[in-house]
């Protein structure tokens, strides 16, 4: 943890990361699905002060492929429609959440575009709330990590509601 932190995170208000790596640290972490990757396409008609995002995804789940495309209002939303579009054929619970807020801060801005950015992002299904977080010289990137942790955290405390409501 110290390692991350020293890394950039902070992990005061993400909930959902810590215990995904406390998970990991232990032993008891395992994906939901394997990203083989993605791609983000920024367009901006000629003229025109319309700015549109794409994002393209193609993951495996239990050894299932699945590719979609989202358009999105900046290549986050783009990716993070995208995400949920891949992963709710396999995943319907996660048409409940939805991201409720963003924020981005720069850690180390004498770097000016090399700079690290740490991005938070706070999740709801409409019982729970969430944050986690993420960290890159690439803002799409630390917005990819801090996604998948909120995609995987509610994943898992919907399992853990299940098994509580069973017993």
């Amino acid at each position: 943890m110290k390692e991350l932190e020293y890394d950039g995170y902070q992990f005061e208000g993400a909930e959902g990361t810590v215990e995904l790596v406390i998970r990991k640290i232990i032993g008891k972490y395992k994906p939901f699905f394997k990203l083989n990757h993605f791609k983000i396409i920024g367009e901006q008609p000629y003229g025109s002060e319309e700015f549109s995002s794409t994002a393209v995804i193609n993951i495996t789940v239990d050894g299932q492929n699945e590719m979609t495309a989202a358009e999105g209002e900046g290549p986050v939303n783009a990716l993070d429609k995208a995400i949920r579009k891949a992963l709710e054929v396999f995943y319907p619970e996660l048409k409940q959440a939805r991201l409720v807020d963003y924020k981005v801060r720069v850690l180390d801005s004498e770097s000016a575009t090399e700079a690290k950015v740490r991005v938070l992002i706070e999740s709801t299904d409409g019982i729970e709330s969430w944050s986690t977080v993420g960290v890159s010289r690439d803002v799409i990137q630390a917005s990819w990590i801090a996604l998948v942790d909120s995609i995987e955290y509610k994943l898992i405390k919907d399992i853990e509601r299940k098994v509580k409501a069973y017993f």
